[in-house]
């Protein structure tokens, strides 16, 4: 059984993923600083809106930062909530996050030698300004390529696994289960593309990312009624 002995009851557990998802601001970076920042195919114009906006840049670094800070909340938290079902898989999900998010978070800083070397002057007049703008952009793209690596192949799996104690629990909805396995079963999908079928149009295929949204709201609203499990 797990107690709190363990740092958190299932109700706590439940209401801290939730919390952790809700407080997420990784939404805003991606769909609002982001796409006004980086101009696909126009690195010019992109290293322009960067020097000219660098304060909006270094927020959006503060903001994967805390994203990534929230993913290691929410491991942690999911392993307590599912512990009861099956602790070897638990913590095996939560190892799975915990990697994705040290991968991912080694990517992101590939946007901090982006912002050093757009507000230091010495590195303009040393490299010249097509070789800034290539070196811009190569970092700038391998974020994308690790950050994308990253949920591909091993946050996917992370969901997936998450989504299969979920449907052998008793006390989580088996239906909120089956949509995180879809979620990460769509990350996978979607993220596989460039490297299987590049030419595939699966934008689609993101509509199954609110099955984290679903989970997040229903241990909102439904959390606090967790009661702990008498048996492991």
């Amino acid at each position: 059984m797990i107690g709190r002995s363990d740092g958190l009851s299932l109700k706590q557990a439940a209401l801290t993923v939730g919390f952790a998802y809700l407080l997420n601001p990784v939404p805003y970076a991606e769909f609002n600083i982001y796409p006004k920042l980086v101009i696909p195919g126009n690195i010019a114009q992109t290293v322009a809106n960067i020097s000219a906006n660098h304060g909006s840049f270094l927020l959006m670094i503060g903001f994967y930062l805390v994203n990534f800070i929230e993913d290691i909340i929410i491991a942690w938290a999911l392993y307590l909530l599912l512990a009861p079902v099956n602790r070897s898989l638990s913590l095996l999900a939560a190892w799975l996050r915990l990697m994705y998010t040290a991968v991912a978070l080694y990517g992101m800083f590939n946007l901090v030698t982006v912002y050093r070397m757009v507000t230091t002057p010495e590195f303009l007049t040393n490299f010249g300004a097509s070789q800034f703008d290539a070196q811009i952009d190569l970092l700038i793209h391998t974020f994308r390529y690790d950050y994308s690596f990253a949920i591909c192949a091993i946050f996917s799996l992370h969901l997936i696994l998450v989504g299969c104690l979920i449907i052998r629990s008793r006390y989580l909805p088996w239906w909120l289960g089956s949509l995180i396995v879809i979620d990460g079963a769509g990350w996978l999908v979607s993220n596989l593309a460039p490297y299987l079928y590049p030419n595939a149009n699966l934008g689609y295929v993101m509509i199954t990312a609110f099955g984290e949204l679903v989970l997040m709201l229903w241990l909102l609203v439904f959390g606090w009624r967790l009661k702990q499990p008498s048996a492991a």
